[in-house]
């Protein structure tokens, strides 16, 4: 089997593009720019195999369509949403297989924050490609999905190991971890996440990726069946509910006025 590493490679204001590579190949995941992209390729000397998409917003796909200008590749992507490029289509249960790579992702649906969004699953290196559903300390707005969909969507990914690394696409772990640390204030887990991701970035260095035990631990979005978060939402007025989902819907729904 091969040694493979996972390149970050920021584009836009917070966004990671994810270079899966052996030091000859490389699949991308969501590259929502082409030029940051054929840059490190270039600079690391590599060439392209595949480009793996996980749902159909523009800062995940932008630079498909300029990728496949410089190599003739498969381009994987969700089955129930229709993107430009995609020549094989995926759903719950099918398989990846990148044979330059020897490198084999399962495919998990996790609709929500868009209906038909995918999430890939590498068992062996335990790693999760799970573009805008679950983030470092937080997950996605649901711009087309239910809260019932988010609820079941992350509760596939937090059933996976532990030690499974989130490589998730965005850059928002510290206002996610501000939100969390006002839904669930007595976490001394969180507590002490904080002061670790503040100083990363006090350092320039990337947050992701977390693992699925640390979100466990420390992620509101994970956490809002329990007592310390519940209480919190009756205190502040969000919730008059005994429903687990609904308790869901008022945390999301704080986060997206939070500031």
């Amino acid at each position: 089997m091969s040694i493979l590493s996972v390149l970050p490679v920021p584009a836009f204001n917070d966004n990671y593009l994810w270079l899966i590579h052996d030091g000859k190949h490389a699949a991308v995941v969501d590259p929502g720019d082409a030029t940051p992209i054929l840059a490190a390729l270039e600079a690391h000397k590599l060439s392209l195999v595949a480009i793996l998409l996980t749902h159909h917003h523009a800062d995940h796909v932008g630079g498909v369509q300029n990728l496949l200008q410089h190599a003739n590749i498969p381009v994987f992507g969700p089955r129930a949403e229709h993107i430009s490029g995609v020549t094989i289509p995926l759903a719950e249960g099918d398989f990846v297989n990148v044979p330059e790579l020897d490198l084999t992702l399962s495919v998990l649906e996790v609709p929500g924050h868009t209906s038909g969004h995918i999430a890939y699953v590498a068992p062996q290196q335990h790693w999760l490609f799970c573009g805008d559903t679950l983030f470092a300390g937080g997950c996605g707005r649901l711009f087309e999905g239910t809260p019932a969909q988010m609820v079941s969507s992350l509760a596939k990914l937090a059933n996976l190991p532990d030690r499974t690394q989130v490589y998730c696409a965005h850059e928002y772990t510290l206002s996610n971890l501000r939100f969390a640390l006002a839904a669930d204030p007595d976490n001394h887990a969180l507590q002490i996440r904080f002061s670790v991701e503040q100083e990363k970035r006090n350092n320039g260095l990337p947050t992701i990726p977390s693992n699925i035990g640390l979100e466990k631990a420390t992620n509101p979005f994970l956490r809002y069946r329990e007592s310390d978060v519940i209480q919190r939402l009756r205190a502040n007025g969000r919730l008059n509910s005994d429903d687990p989902t609904a308790a869901f819907a008022a945390l999301r729904e704080w986060k997206n006025t939070f500031k």
